[in-house]
């Protein structure tokens, strides 16, 4: 039995609670996502989007993008659980997984900083739009990585 998290858990009891934690974290951001994305696909068939500038559909077309991306990366750990699944490779997985699912949050944040810029230039064209824009991807890298990382390393025994 390990003591290496506080647990007397043995490696494939921790292997299988890191799992079911990540796999409750990634139905949170799979579900954003999926939605963000499903409206994004339904825009190019909007009258309104037919008379939008070059730059405007650009930005859509690269937030798009970025939307399939995130889902990919995001929906990527289950069909890596299902394809490894009985190999006795749990830990392998959770480590993988682990990393699409931050790659997922990573172009999660620029597939929703995208889709704002987009919506607040057509909405506005306002010279503000960049730097409100800027302010909420500063809001979602406070949120989802600055206060984290430094909750972790605040609290992180040295032992």
């Amino acid at each position: 039995m390990s003591t290496e998290t506080g647990r007397d858990e043995t490696a494939e009891e921790r292997a299988d609670r890191r799992w079911q934690e990540l796999i409750q974290e990634i139905r949170v951001a799979q579900t954003g996502v999926q939605i963000l994305f499903g409206f994004l696909l339904t825009v190019a068939f909007t009258p309104v989007f037919h008379g939008l500038a070059t730059t405007d559909k650009t930005t859509y077309m690269v937030t798009v993008v970025l939307g399939s991306l995130a889902t990919g990366a995001l929906i990527g750990p289950v069909a890596f659980h299902r394809l490894v699944t009985g190999r006795r490779m749990k830990p392998e997985t959770v480590r993988w997984a682990a990393r699409m699912t931050f790659v997922g949050l990573v172009l999660l944040l620029a597939t929703c900083s995208a889709a704002l810029f987009l919506v607040l230039r057509v909405a506005s064209d306002n010279s503000l739009v960049p730097w409100l824009v800027g302010g909420v991807v500063g809001w979602y890298l406070l949120c989802w990585f600055a206060l984290p990382l430094w909750v972790r390393i605040r609290h992180t025994s040295e032992e």
